[in-house]
């Protein structure tokens, strides 16, 4: 059996998959912002990776959220005989 997928749920499986390898990626490699775009914008104390860590996470949770809804949603195909 297989689902019939729209591209919205392909939107949201990846934008999920995005933010949450931004997560992981601020989580274990805190200097990347300054190294990637050669600016300091906190000054070293971290409130800034903080910051994108918390919008990441809410941004992972309600892009899977919503990509399991439309896995959810969408209508099961079955398999024909030809």
């Amino acid at each position: 059996m297989r689902r019939h997928l729209r591209a919205r749920f392909w939107v949201e499986a990846c934008l999920a998959a995005v933010s949450g390898v931004f997560l992981i990626l601020t989580l274990l490699w805190k200097d990347w912002i300054e190294i990637v775009f050669g600016v300091d914008p906190d000054h070293h104390n971290g409130s800034v990776e903080w910051l994108i860590v918390a919008v990441s996470l809410v941004v992972t949770v309600v892009f899977f959220v919503l990509a399991r809804l439309e896995w959810r949603r969408a209508p099961v195909l079955q398999s024909g005989h030809a």
